[in-house]
């Protein structure tokens, strides 16, 4: 695919309340300061084949303030960018999954000091790996078995994903893919140390299955997406979803440019109805959806008058629970049960949500949570960056121009 210079399409939401309704999910009339400079500092971006396009939305725990798209949904076709376009976004599923088993919390249906094995006994006898070399692997046995807390907080000792997750992670469904887990021993003693892993937040939502007694999807859209109107968000898009659907890209290997990637994790097509959902990383959304989840997050698990979480559980998701395993500093941030956390200790804050939090993917899309500004700020693109530095950039240019334009990060 010939390289070519990228035109920026602004889209603002300084619109009428029917025109948004039509172009963006869940969007409102944005405040009258609503800014081009998010978009205008993007721009460049785009300008130099960093990033094919770019949806960037910003809005308090009301209402919408800002929602603009630069660049192109698809390069070849020079089909612009648009504030409803739709984007794998990957592990920021897992805020979504825990908040689903935060729930059943709620209930007294679970607690998360529980061992898994308690509902899932296939995890019983569960060894990890104590001792490894080219040589030997010596085995032992656990002083006590993975919890809910540590699948939820990555300290469980499961690895990201079990060898019959190849090539892609969405082929069986989710009780054999769990089953796979707990036949693999530990990487180490639970508890001991931090490893991000989508195996853990994928065992979360089959103790959804087991405890509800419904699908982890169904059980999904009944109590998060359809009551909070998240209309865009699935784990298979359909044919007029599709047609929104962002085009991933990746940097060309002579550094030119841009080319059109597959995400490498997922089956094609990707509207299928046998592939199966990934708690861990498997929805699509758009900007505007993911906004709308938030806002319920910001609003104390309260959206729109109906309560989805309580403070409770919210204060425990938002609080740090790895201590200084990130090596950030105790009490410095770290990884709560599905999210990630900026500045949080046990018990600090009066607050539901103890301080920022916020949760990316693995193809560039991300939400951050700001609850002393009330401000909420969500990125959307289709980047493959395996080393992040790019990324690290886009975040940073588009966090600095959004507060300075609403305030936040």
């Amino acid at each position: 695919m010939k390289n070519r210079r990228s035109m920026v399409v602004v889209f603002t939401l300084l619109l009428s309340a029917s025109q948004v309704a039509g172009r963006c999910s869940g969007a409102q009339t944005p405040a009258a300061a609503s800014s081009e400079a998010v978009a205008g500092v993007l721009q460049r971006f785009v300008d130099n084949g960093t990033v094919a396009g770019i949806v960037t939305l910003v809005a308090s725990g009301d209402k919408i303030l800002d929602v603009e798209a630069v660049g192109y949904a698809d390069l070849a076709a020079k089909k612009p960018m648009r504030g409803d376009c739709l984007f794998w976004i990957a592990s920021m599923t897992k805020p979504i999954t825990a908040t689903a088993l935060m729930m059943l919390v709620d209930e007294g249906k679970v607690n998360i000091d529980d061992a898994v094995e308690k509902y899932l006994p296939e995890f019983r006898g569960q060894m990890f790996i104590a001792e490894q070399d080219k040589d030997h692997v010596l085995l032992k046995k656990p002083r006590r078995p993975i919890s809910i807390k540590n699948v939820l907080s990555h300290t469980s000792g499961l690895l990201y994903k079990s060898p019959i997750q190849q090539p892609t992670l969405d082929q069986f469904p989710l009780g054999v893919r769990v089953r796979s887990y707990a036949m693999l021993p530990l990487q180490f003693e639970p508890g001991s140390k931090f490893l991000y892993s989508s195996a853990g937040i994928n065992t979360a939502g089959r103790i959804i299955e087991v405890v509800s007694g419904m699908p982890y999807e169904e059980f999904l859209s009944r109590r998060i997406l359809a009551p909070l109107g998240m209309k865009d968000t699935t784990f298979r898009p359909n044919a007029e979803q599709m047609r929104r659907l962002a085009k991933s890209y990746k940097r060309k290997a002579d550094k030119t440019g841009l080319e059109e990637t597959p995400i490498n994790q997922l089956k094609y097509p990707l509207d299928d109805r046998q592939r199966q959902p990934i708690p861990g990383s498997g929805l699509f959304s758009t900007a505007s959806d993911i906004s709308l989840f938030c806002r319920m997050i910001l609003g104390g698990g309260v959206f729109r008058g109906r309560r989805y979480l309580s403070e409770k559980s919210l204060h425990q998701m938002t609080t740090t629970q790895t201590g200084d395993l990130l090596g950030k500093g105790a009490g410095k941030g770290g990884y709560g049960l599905g999210w990630f956390t900026v500045k949080t200790a046990p018990g600090e804050g009066r607050r539901p949500i103890v301080g920022k939090c916020n949760h990316g993917g693995s193809y560039k899309t991300a939400m951050w949570i700001d609850p002393e500004r009330q401000r909420i700020m969500v990125f959307m693109t289709q980047l493959e960056d395996p080393n992040g530095q790019t990324t690290e950039k886009l975040f940073n240019t588009f966090k600095k121009a959004a507060g300075e334009a609403f305030g936040g990060e």
